[in-house]
């Protein structure tokens, strides 16, 4: 079985675009291409990665398409349009002559108005995303859980990701609301998740890896082993830990899984999802 590191970025640092990459995050204040990340995924034996997008415009699309084209290991490209526009057809329309485009993602979680996903404009948006047959990752935070599930119901043919677990709160432990709006998310066949992020929404300089256990015992009870699949979250990764001990924490935790369902998990999951 391939394995996949299911979600990963790229990019030319520019300090007023990426102003989300605060000072307390210098780490990743530079730039992070194909070549740097090539090495990482050798080293733990991992055979190709889907890129996802961290800008928000149409430009990102071309970039990482120009960057798949020198690095055969980007099996896939998690891209952006604006699901809102009034072309938005014509826009999907024209992705689907790259096969390594296989969905599109929108930054909701920075969104003001938490509950955008539920305007009739977004919607249409998802509406087209199923014409082309585009997956959807959802980026939240855990307040937005309730407003996902009431979309995710509205598409049960439409394919969603949800990406981070929708961060919940690790580094102070207060995840029960999360735990509950989880498990009602997961009952939608349609969602799977990513077990990513998470070392991120730690103690960055503290963490243990009891830190995850709760998280990670409540994510696979809820979507069972069918549904989820590993990703770094690399680079933003590193302002907590390096790609090895980010993989190393999961490596563990499924360690006493059956070898299908780590095959799974760890490839085979994302595989099926991206039709990579």
């Amino acid at each position: 079985m391939q394995r996949i590191d299911a979600h990963q970025h790229f990019w030319h640092f520019d300090p007023v675009r990426d102003s989300w990459i605060t000072e307390e995050m210098t780490v990743i204040q530079r730039d992070f291409l194909p070549a740097d990340l090539k090495p990482l995924l050798d080293k733990a034996g991992i055979d190709g990665c889907v890129a996802v997008q961290a800008v928000q415009a149409e430009s990102e699309n071309d970039f990482l398409l120009g960057l798949a084209k020198e690095a055969s290991f980007i099996r896939g490209i998690v891209g952006w349009v604006d699901l809102q526009a009034n072309d938005i057809n014509e826009r999907l329309a024209y992705y689907k002559q790259f096969p390594l485009v296989k969905g599109f993602r929108h930054v909701l979680q920075g969104e003001k108005d938490r509950a955008l996903m539920l305007r009739p404009p977004f919607q249409k948006g998802i509406e087209a995303l199923g014409r082309h047959g585009f997956t959807y990752d959802l980026l939240i935070f855990p307040d937005q859980l309730a407003f996902s599930t009431e979309l995710v119901m509205m598409y049960p043919e439409q394919k969603f990701v949800l990406d981070h677990l929708a961060k919940p709160d690790i580094q102070t432990g207060n995840i029960s609301g999360w735990m509950k709006d989880i498990q009602v998310l997961s009952s939608l066949p349609n969602v799977w998740c990513k077990i990513s992020g998470m070392v991120t929404e730690a103690d960055w300089k503290g963490w243990k890896r009891d830190d995850f256990r709760r998280v990670l015992d409540t994510t696979v009870a809820a979507f069972g082993t069918g549904r989820i699949m590993y990703g770094s979250d690399w680079p933003v990764c590193q302002v907590a830990a390096s790609y090895s001990d980010t993989l190393g924490i999961v490596q563990d935790y499924f360690s006493s899984f059956s070898k299908s369902e780590q095959d799974a998990f760890f490839g085979g999951n994302a595989i099926q999802f991206y039709n990579l």
